[in-house]
């Protein structure tokens, strides 16, 4: 009997949550045949078997969280070599500990879940020295800091994925950034008809960037330290069913505004595809949200470390405005920079947003 763990399914990514099992107990399976499919916070991915035997155990139901490195399946094979191209098979009794120390399903009983064995510890010391985690530092932590709140919900859907990735995201970056939002607007009643309003939008804050650095940058709140980018990978916040995306599409700046507009096609296609690669998924360095695209005139989007700024586009509408002493009717375009106040200056954050509005206005 050997076990397959949850192999590292790119970038370091901690846990996928299981969608569909294509294989079942008993069943004789071959090397590379479809097992399971998962879904981690970039994509779903099929993961394949990792050699020829038969499943003794399926270790998880679909909707568990199955960290990295935990049981999967349980083989019965004689192929003895425990290294797989994808994951790893072990043995079973001395080099596995209890998947259920790893998998996050339905609440167990309260007879099951009322103490911990002593392999049950072992396997949480085991996974606390994979991640580096101090588990003397975690429990003075919980000591001193207050638990949030349960609610008792009537019927809980756990968030899988994409949500619970972003549901983290927020987390954090409420629990680290200083953030500040400044709002203005644009009028652009001057611009032809038919303008690519995305396009123009990403030229003006790849513009921007250049004449201030300081929102292009990443920063560091534990060594209290910065890093400023000379190419602006622009993170496009999209939306979905599953939830927000955020590809990124790389040296914006230096782009002509029909290769914005392919880029931005190819990553909505393959946001509805589930079919983006990590990479193109992470090191933005700035975010645009375009949520005026379905309603809302001015917004405090959410800065997401280690990126310094984010800009938040509102809904294009008509305004009276005066021109000469005379009222006119002009497009207005609400613009929302939110950036972390520990990494960038006022002065900073309205110089970018001084430089936006002017090429916009262009």
């Amino acid at each position: 009997m050997r076990f397959f763990n949850l192999p590292d399914l790119g970038e370091g990514i901690p846990e996928a949550d299981i969608v569909e099992w294509h294989i079942k107990e008993g069943d004789s399976i071959r090397e590379d045949d479809l097992m399971v499919s998962v879904e981690t916070a970039k994509a779903v991915v099929d993961v394949p078997a990792p050699c020829t035997g038969v499943i003794a155990r399926l270790c998880g139901q679909p909707g568990d969280t199955v960290l990295t490195g935990a049981p999967l399946v349980e083989f019965v094979s004689d192929d003895e070599d425990s290294g797989t191209v994808v994951g790893k098979l072990v043995a079973n009794e001395a080099e596995t500990s209890n998947e259920e120390s790893f998998i996050v399903g339905a609440p167990k009983s309260d007879s099951a879940s009322s103490s911990l064995s002593s392999r049950n510890i072992k396997s949480l010391d085991s996974l606390a020295k994979q991640y580096h985690v101090d588990l003397g530092s975690v429990a003075r932590q919980r000591k001193n800091t207050p638990v949030e709140k349960s609610y008792p919900l009537q019927n809980p859907e756990p968030l899988k994925g994409v949500r619970k990735h972003m549901a983290r995201s927020m987390e954090e970056s409420h629990a680290s950034v200083v953030p500040v939002t400044l709002f203005d607007d644009v009028d652009i009643d001057h611009w032809k008809s038919g303008e690519d309003i995305t396009v123009r939008l990403i030229q003006a804050l790849a513009h921007a960037c250049k004449e201030e650095p300081a929102l292009n940058a990443w920063f560091d709140g534990a060594t209290m330290s910065r890093q400023l980018h000379d190419q602006v990978d622009l993170g496009l916040a999209v939306d979905s069913k599953e939830g927000l995306f955020v590809p990124v599409i790389r040296d914006a700046g230096s782009m002509k505004k029909t290769q914005i507009r392919s880029a931005i096609k190819e990553l909505r296609k393959g946001v509805e595809e589930r079919s983006l690669t990590n990479s193109e998924l992470q090191g933005a360095t700035i975010t645009l949200s375009n949520f005026g695209v379905f309603a809302g005139k001015y917004a405090t989007p959410i800065v997401v470390p280690p990126m310094v700024s984010i800009v938040g586009v509102g809904r294009l509408r008509e305004e009276i405005v005066s021109v000469n002493g005379k009222p006119e009717s002009h497009r207005m375009l609400p613009l929302s920079l939110s950036f972390d106040h520990r990494a960038a200056t006022g002065g900073e954050a309205t110089r970018f947003l001084h430089s936006m509005i002017k090429q916009l206005q262009k």
